[in-house]
């Protein structure tokens, strides 16, 4: 019974009903048209035929008088099929016909009447339907004629029967369908209901069902398990995030505190001196891993989507190449530049300039060649719809399988982390780009690596 309620309340039963309700409306009123195009029709058919063989008889009575109409009547009679005939006189004796008296309505006005037909005698009597027309002739004369009606009126019966035994069958068969149907959507739910309890008891594992036949509760589960796939990546990166944040805070953490204990125990004035200095840049440092993760955390979250406004994003490289060429040179490199002009984007001049400057600092740290040479190149086209933005160097480039590893975050192939950093450029880069709704493609430059950043072209309207 509790199963039964649980189908009767479930959203595809009570789409069923209401579907079953405006078929039995339709149903009904196209039987209704059947049937009045049947029944209705030959009924019409009748009276018209009963109401020629009154006018026929009618002029027959004042071209032959009442002799001939009586013979007329009399012949008819002989080979009638049904047919009703009845004359009489003004006292009411019948003069002509097949039945012995007039019945009791047909008196009046002129017109139609329903009468019993009895036939037969003793235990052979029989009742039948009769529809008549009675018409009043000169010498006030009465004439009847009509149709023994039983056979029409058995058709009829029969008619409504089966139609109503149709649409009892139809309304039958459609809450039974909606009922298995309901039933099987319900196990579907609830074996979606299950999992999803699984999954909040602590399962990240566990997917949703999918029964392959592509329906919507398929693509349904679909959705969901790609969006549980998200989910335990996230949770598996924030594991790892954790992991790597206690590894990468801990170490110059436990060297700013075991240094301030050796200022403290030491009386000379230099060696505090350099252990606040040193202090401070182990702060600097730590400060700045802390902005980039509030700048990660910022562009994933969405909310820095409402500060994009309209740039040329050829300005904002050309910028950064300006301020880096000094610097690169300073390091023994070049740094060339082929930047085309207006490229108009939708973005935050801030974060896509603190994109392209990771990326830079990125060549600056591991994009020297073998013998050292450190040659970086810059680029800005505009390729249909995209603004392609084009960074490359010449150092050992990252192999294809830790191409995707490196956009984590705390994430760094130098695993002795001889070289500055926290791991979070690559991944700042990433989660800018994607809130600007481009991406980000790290490929082979044979030798050194090419960062590609797409970001879609801002149409003008």
């Amino acid at each position: 019974m509790i199963v039964n309620k649980k189908i009767l309340n479930t959203s595809t039963f009570r789409m069923v009903a209401l579907y079953l309700i405006f078929f039995a409306v339709s149903v009904c009123a196209i039987l209704a048209y059947v049937f009045w195009n049947t029944v209705g029709l030959l009924e019409r058919q009748t009276d018209q035929t009963i109401r020629a063989e009154v006018n026929g008889l009618s002029d027959q009575y004042r071209i032959l008088g009442l002799r001939g109409i009586a013979d007329v009547i009399n012949r008819r009679v002989e080979v009638a099929d049904g047919a009703i005939y009845i004359m009489v006189n003004p006292e009411g004796a019948r003069i002509a016909g097949n039945i012995d008296v007039l019945p009791p309505d047909a008196k009046g006005e002129p017109g139609w009447i329903d009468f019993p037909i009895i036939t037969g005698r003793g235990p052979n009597r029989q009742y039948h339907s009769g529809r008549a027309y009675h018409a009043t002739l000169s010498g006030n004369y009465t004439l009847l004629v009509g149709q023994n009606v039983d056979e029409l009126r058995q058709f009829g019966a029969t008619i409504r029967g089966a139609l109503t035994w149709a649409l009892g069958l139809a309304l039958a068969l459609g809450l039974g369908g909606g009922f298995l149907l309901s039933r099987n959507f319900l196990r579907r739910i609830d074996a979606i209901t299950d999992t999803s309890r699984t999954i909040m008891a602590g399962d990240f594992a566990q997917r949703m069902p999918v029964s392959g036949s592509g329906d919507e509760l398929d693509r349904l589960s679909l959705s969901l398990n790609d969006m549980l796939s998200q989910i335990e990546r996230l949770m598996a990166g924030m594991k790892e995030v954790s992991s790597n944040v206690a590894h990468d805070l801990k170490t110059p953490l436990t060297r700013m505190r075991a240094r301030a204990e050796s200022a403290l125990r030491s009386s000379k004035d230099n060696e505090h001196k350099l252990a606040l200095e040193q202090t401070i840049e182990d702060s600097d440092q730590l400060l700045k891993t802390f902005n980039a993760l509030l700048s990660i955390a910022r562009a994933e979250s969405g909310h820095a989507r409402e500060g994009l406004v309209e740039v040329d994003a050829s300005e904002i490289v050309r910028d950064i190449a300006e301020l880096y060429e000094p610097i690169v040179e300073d390091a023994g490199g070049t740094l060339t530049s082929a930047i085309a002009p207006n490229l108009p984007v939708l973005a935050d001049r801030q974060l896509l300039a603190q994109a392209l400057t990771n990326l830079i600092d990125n060549a600056l740290k591991y994009g020297g060649g073998e013998t050292g040479a450190l040659n970086i190149s810059i680029a800005a086209r505009l390729e249909q719809d995209w603004v392609r933005i084009e960074l490359q160097d010449q150092g050992q480039g990252i192999p294809l399988q830790d191409r995707q590893r490196v956009l984590d975050r705390f994430v760094r192939l130098d695993e002795s982390r001889s070289k500055p950093g926290n791991g979070l450029g690559l991944s700042l880069v990433a989660s800018v780009i994607k809130l600007h709704g481009g991406t980000l493609e790290l490929s082979d430059a044979a030798p050194g690596l090419r960062a590609t950043l797409s970001i879609p072209l801002r149409t003008i309207a």
